[in-house]
C-alpha cells in the first residue's frame, strides 16, 4: 500500500493548514493538488486563529477550510490510537495520529512540518520557515489569505 501513494493527494496536518494560511512559500506548490483534512485539523485551525487574531479570521478559515474535511472512519480513528500508543515515546497528538492512519489507509501523502513526523512512511515533511527559530504563536505580520484565491477556484 505505502508504495502505491497517490502523489496528487495530500493529507494537511493543521501544521500545513496553518503554514499555507499565512503563506508559507514552502507550502505554496502543494495548492496545486488535492488537499484534504479532518474535522479536528480545522477546530484546532479556528483554535489558533482565534487565539492569535480574531474571530473574524477564525471563521473566515474555519470556512474556507470545511470544503477540504473527509469523513474519518471509526476504525481509523482505532488504528490511530494504537498507532498513538505504539509510539506513545514521541508524543504524537491524537489528531496528528488519526490524520496519520487515514492518509495511510487512503494511499496519500500526510503533509506537515511536524518534526515529529520527519522520518515516517509517507510523510511529506516540509520546514517551517527558512531559518530554525520557531515562532510560539501565529505571526501577525504574515497573515496574509492571497492563498485563498488559487484555492477558492477550485472549490465547486
Amino acid at each position: 500500500m505505502r508504495d502505491m501513494m497517490n502523489p496528487e493527494i495530500f493529507f494537511c496536518d493543521t501544521y500545513a493548514l496553518v503554514e499555507i494560511a499565512l503563506g508559507n512559500t514552502r507550502y505554496t506548490k502543494y495548492i496545486t493538488y488535492v488537499l484534504v483534512t479532518s474535522e479536528q485539523n480545522i477546530m484546532e485551525l479556528y483554535y489558533a486563529f482565534l487565539r492569535d487574531y480574531d474571530q473574524q479570521k477564525a471563521e473566515k478559515h474555519f470556512q474556507f477550510w470545511s470544503y477540504f474535511i473527509v469523513h474519518i472512519p471509526q476504525q481509523t480513528i482505532k488504528n490511530a490510537m494504537k498507532f498513538k500508543l505504539a509510539n506513545k515515546k514521541d508524543k504524537l497528538s491524537y489528531v496528528d495520529c488519526i490524520g496519520y492512519i487515514f492518509s495511510q489507509e487512503n494511499e496519500m501523502k500526510f503533509l506537515t512540518g511536524d518534526q515529529k513526523f520527519e522520518n515516517k512512511i509517507g510523510v511529506e515533511f516540509v520546514k517551517y520557515w527558512p531559518d530554525s527559530n520557531r515562532r510560539s504563536s501565529l505571526s501577525k505580520q504574515f497573515c496574509r489569505f492571497s492563498f485563498s484565491n488559487k484555492l477558492e477556484n477550485r472549490l465547486p
